[in-house]
């Protein structure tokens, strides 16, 4: 477990480097105009993050031979859209959070005006990049269309925004186990699955390969906000980078106030 624990660390450090240098790369300058939305947009962006969604695209894209460099545009979009929501998700208007990653939220540094257009702005530029011809000039027009069509529904009102919705209108509200798997699939596991399904197919899995990922995918994203549920009442802020018991006191339909904390840890 140690010998392989010391292999996956460097492996996770080397993405995020590589993906920071591309989003870097990506993402307009700071002192590009409007500079004050840029700056929010990539305060956000660079504030911390596993990168777990475009590590994920990387990772299914070599599983099948494929070649890191000709996902890296997808990546960087699906990280850019993931951190729109987080943006948007940490709103007054929706969860009110202070914290996100360790750091105050957007709109507590720049206002909840600026922070929603550098979201907007955010989930705009993801799309600029994955239909920009001359950053995926060696993506087939067939699979070009795909991707977008798959990161648009995984993002969108029947994906993650969806979830959203119905994990807002489920606060303080009683809620059964077939809807809370609905919110966080969609909320939470449609973009770990859309990342999962667009480095297989851009890195050319067969229909066997594509489909076996994309259950991978499907438990890897249930799994992963089962997890996030069960942090949000053992772990503390320096482990969770946010507002610690936040769930809770919303009233939010999570695993562990449906099961109990050992029925979720068991689910």
């Amino acid at each position: 477990m140690a010998d392989n624990n010391w292999q996956l660390q460097p492996y996770l450090k080397e993405r995020v480097r590589f993906v920071d240098s591309a989003l870097d790369r990506y993402l307009p300058g700071a002192d590009t105009l409007p500079t004050r939305l840029h700056e929010a947009m990539r305060y956000s962006v660079f504030a911390g993050g596993k990168r777990i969604r475009p590590i994920l695209m990387l990772a299914a894209c070599e599983a099948v031979g494929g070649e890191m460099k000709s996902v890296l545009p997808a990546a960087c979009a699906i990280e850019m859209v993931h951190t729109y929501s987080l943006i948007h998700d940490d709103l007054p208007a929706m969860d009110d959070d202070d914290f996100r990653r360790g750091n105050p939220t957007n709109h507590k540094v720049y206002g909840e005006a600026t922070a929603i257009l550098a979201g907007d702005g955010l989930l705009t530029e993801a799309f600029i990049l994955l239909s920009d011809k001359s950053i995926q000039a060696a993506i087939p027009p067939e699979q070009f269309c795909e991707v977008i069509n798959i990161m648009a529904k995984s993002s969108g009102s029947r994906g993650m925004v969806g979830g959203q919705v119905v994990d807002m209108e489920a606060e303080r509200s009683p809620v059964d186990l077939p809807t809370l798997e609905y919110i966080h699939t969609h909320k939470t596991g449609a973009l770990i699955l859309a990342a999962i399904e667009i480095g297989a197919l851009l890195g050319g899995a067969t229909s066997q390969q594509r489909r076996a990922l994309c259950r991978y995918g499907e438990a890897a994203g249930l799994a992963f906000q089962v997890a996030d549920d069960i942090l949000d009442i053992v772990a503390d802020q320096s482990q969770l980078g946010k507002d610690v018991g936040s769930d809770q006191q919303r009233g939010k339909a999570t695993y562990p106030a449906l099961l109990g904390l050992t029925g979720a840890r068991q689910h």
